[in-house]
């Protein structure tokens, strides 16, 4: 492991890319600016329902599980129903409540059946949520409130915009009011902590301004953040090297961001061959099953030859995390062995971020790839939560 708790990145390696390509121009993602002003804040994070947890979302180190139905603003300001699950730990609470981990869960696909609080052992999306299960209990067992939002749109009515940096970090916050209502143990203090389409929801919370003070956001974590989806699409499209692997994240991208932008219709967009996988990817298919459905299409026969991908492009591109202005302290970690999201397009994001702030911590993890990056830096993770914490000051990247 190489920690970047003791180095600092190099900020030349910066111009690096996901997949090498030259000319990526960021555009400012001012959204994370823009949290809140749709739904008055007293009508966010209020408790609709909790029911006991008992599938493979519940955490065996937990002393209670529940899975709880709470609001929250969605894309365009508008008022949502959300679900989630709060783990609760054992033994009694500290003074001022146990912290709390708000989760931010990687990609799982954009179908109602891919939401982590439905998760089984047979379940659609379990070989991914099964990694970041092992991972959360992880975190209720040092004694951590464990809450994690499904997002806008799984498991309840309407789309899910995948990617939506701002929706995103709305749940994230506003599950942690609603487990405070729950549970009056839970503490004010809390942690944004996510992976891959989390860890990029995890940058959006810690840009975004938190208001009212409620409750305290300390820091951020962002595990393998994801960035430069907007490539994708011309990536795809080309036939790239790896565009083959890139065809499940590709329809998840397609149909989020219809959700986010009903103008966004991917039906005009993809050929007869790949309209099928669209709609399996709206109603039942989450990312393993993608991955099986479009083994035999090639990526060149996915897009119409006449397809306009500008505008997709450009809606994917304001949701990069290139831009923000992150406002707490970040720790970001990164697999060296990640073939999905690259060391190279992490520090590239990094070395942007620290441009307007310095309170970045950057952790590179040897041989560690996408999904297994979780495991490997747990104890990283842990340490620099305790020393947020703590008051002390974690060594800047920047």
């Amino acid at each position: 492991m190489r920690s970047a708790r003791k180095r600092a990145v190099a900020l030349a390696a910066a111009a690096v890319t996901l997949g090498g390509t030259a000319g990526f121009v960021a555009v400012p993602a001012q959204a994370g600016e823009r949290g809140g002003h749709g739904v008055p804040p007293g009508h966010r994070g209020r408790l609709l329902h909790t029911a006991p947890l008992t599938n493979a979302a519940a955490l065996p180190s937990a002393a209670a599980n529940r899975k709880i139905g709470y609001t929250s603003e969605g894309v365009g300001g508008k008022r949502i129903t959300v679900t989630g699950t709060v783990a609760i730990p054992k033994g009694k609470a500290p003074r001022g409540g146990w912290p709390v981990i708000s989760w931010a869960h990687g990609t799982t696909g954009t179908a109602d059946v891919c939401a982590p609080s439905a998760d089984t052992p047979t379940g659609p999306a379990h070989d991914y949520l099964a990694y970041s299960e092992r991972y959360l209990d992880k975190w209720v067992a040092q004694g951590y409130a464990v809450v994690q939002t499904d997002y806008e749109g799984l498991g309840t009515p309407g789309g899910h915009p995948y990617m939506n940096g701002v929706s995103h970090a709305n749940t994230v916050v506003d599950i942690v009011r609603a487990a405070r209502e729950m549970d009056r143990r839970i503490g004010r203090d809390w942690f944004a902590v996510g992976h891959s389409q989390g860890g990029q929801a995890a940058l959006f919370t810690a840009a975004q301004r938190q208001t009212p003070r409620d409750v305290r956001l300390k820091g951020s974590l962002a595990l393998a953040p994801g960035s430069f989806i907007s490539q994708t699409p011309g990536y795809v499209r080309a036939g790239l090297p790896g565009a083959q692997g890139a065809l499940p994240f590709l329809f998840v991208m397609l149909t989020g961001s219809q959700a986010a932008d009903p103008s966004l219709v991917p039906e005009d967009l993809v050929t007869e061959e790949a309209a099928p996988l669209v709609e399996a990817t709206r109603t039942s298919a989450c990312t393993a099953q993608l991955r099986e459905l479009s083994a035999d299409l090639p990526p060149e026969n996915v897009f119409r030859p006449d397809a306009d991908l500008a505008p997709l492009e450009n809606y994917l591109r304001s949701q990069e995390p290139l831009g923000l202005a992150l406002k707490v302290p970040t720790f970001v970690l990164q697999g060296s062995a990640d073939t999905q999201v690259t060391p190279g397009a992490t520090q590239t994001v990094v070395a942007d971020l620290c441009t307007r702030y310095g309170g970045i911590t950057y952790g590179e993890f040897e041989g560690a790839d996408h999904r297994g990056l979780m495991d490997v830096s747990f104890e990283e993770a842990l340490d620099y939560v305790r020393d947020l914490r703590a008051g002390r000051t974690p060594p800047s990247a920047c």
